[in-house]
């Protein structure tokens, strides 16, 4: 492994790292406090770019955008049923 794959798989986990929390209070409360016109073009740019990614076969990209689109979704779904009568579990 190269030197810059190095620099880009550290970078990938604290970026995909730093969602960790929120997402895990967001659904462990069910309640997510983030606005949802931010929380709506996060999940849109970060599925666009791991479409992207894939295209130019960039895997670590690929993984950073795929991820942070997930735990970015999961909060957004939260988000979404605050306040209806669904439930997540």
């Amino acid at each position: 492994m190269e030197w810059g794959q190095i620099v880009g798989l550290l970078g990938m986990m604290l970026l995909v790292s730093s969602w960790v929390p929120q997402t895990v209070e967001t659904v462990k409360k069910r309640h997510c406090p983030l606005n949802l016109g931010f929380i709506i073009v996060y999940v849109v740019a970060a599925s666009l770019l791991t479409i992207y990614s894939y295209i130019i076969g960039d895997w670590i990209f690929f993984t950073l955008n795929f991820l942070s689109a997930l735990q970015s979704a999961i909060n957004l779904a939260v988000k979404l049923m605050e306040g209806s009568s669904l439930s997540l579990i």
